[in-house]
C-alpha cells in the first residue's frame, strides 16, 4: 500500500544509502501523495461493505434505495442514486429451479442468505407459508413461455470456469470460491518492501482490517443448472436491470464455463413442474394480496396504493423490527437498521456532486477495484486474484486504474465508451470493466467532470505537482495550453509550427529519443520490452491538461508506477530535441499523437509480418484492419473463402477468396490484419436501423482524416441502437456473432457453400425480438444492378436476398451510387433470414 510521510522519515533513518534517491521522489510527489492520492482516512459506516467514504446517514440512504422502501411507502425522498429494481419475473420459470423457487418464497433468507428480498410470509404458520409458496410457484412458472432448461449437452470446461471466475473480477464482489484458485504466490504490490514498517499508519492498518466484499453464492447450485445460470451470466441486465449484478462481457462459452464451475461436477437433479390451473389462480391472488407487484411488474397486476410516510413512522415496528409479524421482514444487521434510522431522522437536502459520486461508487462496489481520492482499492485478501500478462508493468498491469481526477483525465466521449460500451485499452489486464447499464450510470460522466475540472482546467492539477490549496479547488498552477488549430482555418505559420512539432514528437517517441516505443505498443505494433497501452489511443482518450501533467510527473498520479519521467522537476532530460524545452517537447508529442493511425511510425519501431493460413477448421482473428475498422474480425473458412466483420457496427465488411490474411506480428491480438488476396469491400456503417420512413437517410459511420482527426460522433454505434455482444465458435470452429439492434437480439453466422469452382457465402441471421417490429437492413451499397427480383449485383459480388420487400434507392448519379434496403417485418420471438453472397471472378 502507499506510504505516509512518517514512513519515509523512518526509512531514511534506517537506510542512509537510499537517501538521495528517496528524497528525489519525495520532493516530486510527497505533497500530492499526502493530499490527494495517498491519505488513508477512516472508513465509512459499516452498514455498507468495503472501504467507502459514506457517513451513517448516507449509508442509510443507499440502503433505502437498495431495499426499495419507496415501492411501498410514501414521502420517501428519491435520492441521487437510481433505485434498485427487482428482478424481472417474466421468464423466471426458465431460469430458476421450481424447488428452489418454492423454498425461497417460503423463507427467502433461509434459501438465499444475504438476499434483499423481504420475508412477506413471516406472520404465517409454517404450513400456510408452504401452501402460499407452492401456489406462487405455480403462478410464476406459468408466466414463462419456456420451462426450466435441461442440462447443457456440450462439455463444460470447469477448469476454465474456475480460472475465469478468479480472474475477470468476480472475486471483487463475491470473494474467492476456492482459496487455492489464484496465483501460487501472492503478487507483491509496487509499494511493498521486504522489511516490516514499524511506523505503519493507523488509518492504513484500519483499512486493511476491513473485511472484503463477499456476496455469498452458496445457494447458486440449488437455484440454477449450468444452462440457466450461463444464460443469466451472459445477459444479467436483462433480468436485473439495476446493475447490482453487472455484465462482465462474457462470451457464451465463458458464461457456460463459469456456470459449470459454480454449479459443480454433480448438479442437483431438477424435477420439472407443470403448473396446476387451480394453484395458478390461487398464486395470482396471493401475488396481488401480498403486493408483490410493488416491486415485480407483471401484466395485468397493479401495485397497491402507497402506505404511510417513513419519516413519521414508528421505526421500532414494521419492516425494521425483528419481532413485527404484520410487516415484511428484512434480514438486516443492527448497523444497517441504525443507518436507515439515521437517514430517516436527518433533514433532507440535495446531494452535492461529491456525495453523488461517493454514493454511486459505493453502491455499485466500484471501490472494490478502484481508488478515488482517499477511499477504495483492491483488498489485500483479493490481491492475488488481480493478474496481468505484462509482469514488468507491476501494479499498473494488473490493478484497475485509480479514479482520482478521472473527470479531468478522460475525454467525456471516451468515458461513456468505457462505462457503457466496455471499451478497454489495457489488453494485458485480466480483470474486466463491468457494464452496469446506461440508465444506472448515465449521470456519472457529468458529475466527474464538474468535480474534477474547473473552468476547463483539471482541478487539483498543476504542472506535475498539486498543492493543498489545489486539492480544495483553490489556486492551482496553470499548465501550458495544447490546442491544435482547426485544419480548416489554420494559418501558414500554424501549419509550419505543426510540421515542426510533429516531426519532433515522432523523434521523441522513437528509439533515438525517449524510446517510448520500447514499453508502449504503437498503432497495433508490439513494443519490444513491455506491451503497454497503445500510444495512439492517447489523443482520443485523454484530456490534454491531464496528459501534460502526467508526463511531467507520473508518480504523482500513480505512486511507484514503472512509468518514468523524461522531465524530472520540469527539466527535459533530452536536450537535442526542441532545444530541451519541456513545454514544447510535451506539446510536440501531443501534436504527433493527434494524427491517429495516419501517423508515421517512430524511428526504431519494428513489426513482424506473419501470414495466417487455414486448415480443416475455420480460423478467427481479431484486430484492426482497413477492411473492418478498429474492431475488425477476420474469419477464414476451410473452403478458401474468407470474410471480415466490423464488430464496432455489426457489419459484414469484406469477402475474398484464396489465402487468408497477413498480420504485422505473430499471434492473436490487436495487430493489423489485411486480406491476403484482393477483397470485395462493403460499407462499414451499421446494417440495421428503425427508420422514420423509407426515404429517411441512413446514418453513416463518421470518417476521420488527417485534416479532421477528431471523431465527431464517437458513440455512433450506441446512438443508433447497436451493441456488440461477442461471438461463440460452433461446428468446425465457425463463429456466430451476437449483437443487438435496439431491442432485437441478432445471431449472425456465415458458412461456405457451392462447388470448388464457384464458392458462395451463406449468411444466416437469426432474430429474437420481444415484440413485433419493423426494421430496415442495408444489404448493399455502390453501383448496384438488379439481375432478377431477388438477385442484385455490384461489381464482382452477386447477392441473393430472401423474398421480402426491398427498395433500391439512388444516392448519386455521378458517380452512380445507390443502396439496397430491405424492410424486415420481425415477429415476436425467434425468426431467421438467409442471404447468399457470391464473389465473381474477374
Amino acid at each position: 500500500m502507499p506510504r505516509t510521510p512518517a514512513f519515509w522519515r523512518t526509512r531514511l533513518r534506517r537506510n542512509s544509502t537510499v537517501i538521495e534517491t528517496t528524497m528525489k521522489r519525495v520532493s516530486a510527489c510527497l505533497c500530492f501523495w499526502f493530499v490527494i492520492a495517498n491519505s488513508v482516512v477512516a472508513a465509512g459506516d459499516p452498514a455498507l461493505p468495503g472501504h467507502h467514504p459514506l457517513t451513517q446517514s448516507q449509508a442509510g440512504e443507499v440502503l433505502i434505495s437498495e431495499l426499495r422502501c419507496a415501492a411501498c411507502h410514501s414521502v420517501v425522498e428519491r435520492g441521487s442514486l437510481p433505485e434498485k429494481a427487482a428482478p424481472d419475473l417474466a421468464a423466471v420459470g426458465a431460469r430458476i429451479s421450481p424447488e428452489f423457487l418454492r423454498r425461497f418464497l417460503a423463507s427467502p433468507a433461509l434459501a438465499h442468505p444475504g438476499t434483499t428480498m423481504p420475508d412477506v410470509l413471516v406472520s404465517r404458520p409454517e404450513a400456510e407459508r408452504n401452501q402460499i409458496a407452492e401456489a406462487l410457484t405455480h403462478f410464476l412458472i406459468s408466466q414463462s413461455k419456456a420451462g426450466f432448461p435441461t442440462e447443457a449437452s456440450e462439455p463444460i470446461d470447469l477448469q476454465q470456469g474456475k480460472a475465469l471466475f478468479h480472474s475477470v473480477g468476480c472475486v471483487a464482489c463475491h470473494g474467492p470460491k476456492d482459496a487455492s484458485a489464484g496465483a501460487p504466490q501472492q503478487p507483491k504490490r509496487n509499494d511493498e518492501d521486504d522489511e516490516d514498517d514499524e511506523d505503519e499508519d493507523k488509518a492504513l492498518a484500519a483499512k486493511r482490517a476491513i473485511k472484503p466484499n463477499a456476496v455469498p453464492l452458496g445457494h447458486v447450485a440449488a437455484k440454477y443448472n449450468a444452462k440457466s445460470l450461463s444464460e443469466f451470466l451472459f445477459q444479467p441486465l436483462k433480468v436485473r436491470s439495476s446493475g447490482w449484478m453487472p455484465d462482465m462481457k462474457l462470451t457464451t462459452a465463458e458464461s457456460l464455463a463459469i456456470a459449470g464451475y459454480l454449479i459443480g461436477e454433480q448438479p442437483q437433479p431438477v424435477k420439472p413442474l407443470v403448473p396446476d390451473a387451480s394453484l395458478v389462480e390461487k398464486g395470482k391472488k396471493h401475488f396481488q394480496e401480498l403486493n408483490c407487484a410493488a416491486c415485480h411488474s407483471l401484466p395485468g397486476i397493479a401495485a397497491a396504493p402507497l402506505i404511510g410516510a417513513l419519516k413519521t413512522a414508528d421505526l421500532t415496528r414494521g419492516c425494521l423490527s425483528k419481532t413485527s409479524v404484520r410487516s415484511p421482514r428484512f434480514q438486516l444487521e443492527d448497523v444497517q437498521v441504525n443507518a436507515i434510522v439515521a437517514a430517516l431522522r436527518e433533514e433532507t437536502s440535495a446531494d452535492s456532486d461529491k456525495l453523488v459520486a461517493a454514493k454511486t461508487l459505493t453502491a455499485f462496489r466500484c471501490t472494490t477495484c478502484h481508488i478515488r481520492d482517499d477511499f477504495g482499492g483492491v483488498h489485500d485478501a483479493h490481491n492475488l486474484f488481480f493478474a496481468g500478462s505484462e509482469l514488468k508493468l507491476g501494479d499498473d498491469g494488473r490493478i484497475p486504474p485509480p479514479l482520482t481526477l478521472i473527470g479531468a483525465k478522460l475525454q467525456p466521449a471516451w468515458m461513456k465508451k468505457v462505462l457503457f460500451d466496455g471499451e478497454s485499452v489495457r489488453h494485458y489486464m485480466a480483470t474486466r470493466m463491468p457494464q452496469y447499464g446506461t440508465a444506472n450510470l448515465q449521470h456519472l460522466p457529468a458529475v466527474f467532470s464538474r468535480l474534477d475540472v474547473l473552468n476547463g482546467e483539471p482541478n487539483a492539477l498543476a504542472s506535475g505537482v498539486a498543492s493543498p490549496a489545489a486539492s480544495a479547488g483553490g489556486s492551482r498552477v496553470k499548465g501550458p495550453e495544447m490546442k491544435i488549430p482547426n485544419p480548416e482555418s489554420r494559418t501558414d505559420s500554424e501549419r509550419e509550427r505543426e510540421k515542426l512539432l510533429r516531426a519532433a514528437g515522432r523523434e521523441l517517441l522513437g528509439d533515438k529519443g525517449l524510446n517510448c516505443i520500447a514499453c508502449h505498443n504503437f498503432n497495433g505494433k508490439v513494443a519490444q520490452v513491455n506491451q503497454g497501452i497503445d500510444l495512439l489511443t492517447s489523443y482520443q482518450r485523454l484530456q490534454p491538461g491531464w496528459f501534460n501533467s502526467y508526463l511531467r510527473n507520473p508518480g504523482a498520479f500513480r505512486p511507484r508506477t514503472v512509468m518514468p519521467t523524461a522531465w524530472p522537476n520540469g527539466v527535459a532530460a533530452l536536450k537535442t530535441v526542441l532545444d530541451g524545452h519541456t513545454d514544447r517537447q510535451i506539446e510536440a508529442i501531443w501534436y504527433y499523437l493527434s494524427l491517429g493511425t495516419s501517423a508515421a511510425d517512430p524511428p526504431g519501431l519494428r513489426a513482424v509480418s506473419t501470414k495466417l493460413t487455414v486448415d480443416d477448421q475455420a480460423k478467427t482473428y481479431r484486430g484492426r484492419s482497413r477492411v473492418a475498422g478498429f474492431r475488425g474480425i477476420a474469419v477464414g473458412l476451410p473452403e478458401k473463402l474468407s470474410y471480415a466483420f466490423n464488430a464496432e457496427t455489426g457489419t459484414l465488411s469484406a469477402i475474398w477468396q484464396g489465402d487468408f490474411i497477413g498480420v504485422n506480428w505473430s499471434g492473436q491480438g490487436s495487430g493489423d490484419f489485411n486480406p491476403a488476396n484482393e477483397a470485395i469491400t462493403l460499407a462499414q456503417d451499421v446494417s440495421f436501423m428503425s427508420l422514420a420512413d423509407e426515404n429517411a437517410p441512413w446514418p453513416l459511420l463518421p470518417v476521420m482524416t488527417k485534416e479532421a482527426r477528431t471523431n465527431p460522433s464517437p458513440l455512433y454505434p450506441k446512438n443508433v441502437g447497436y451493441q456488440f455482444r461477442g461471438y461463440f465458435l460452433g461446428e468446425s470452429s465457425i463463429p456466430t456473432f451476437q449483437y443487438r439492434s435496439d431491442t432485437i437480439e441478432i445471431e449472425d453466422r456465415s458458412v461456405a457453400v457451392g462447388t470448388e469452382e464457384q464458392r458462395q457465402l451463406r449468411r444466416v441471421l437469426q432474430f429474437d425480438s420481444p415484440s413485433p417490429q419493423t426494421v430496415w437492413f442495408r444489404a448493399l451499397t455502390g453501383d448496384i444492378g438488379q439481375e432478377s427480383e431477388h438477385v442484385f449485383r455490384r461489381g464482382r459480388l452477386r447477392l441473393t436476398i430472401p423474398a421480402i420487400e426491398s427498395k433500391l434507392r439512388s444516392l448519386s448519379d455521378e458517380p452512380k451510387r445507390s443502396e439496397l434496403l430491405l424492410r424486415l417485418q420481425i415477429p415476436q420471438g425467434k425468426s431467421s433470414l438467409e442471404f447468399l453472397y457470391e464473389p465473381l471472378k474477374k
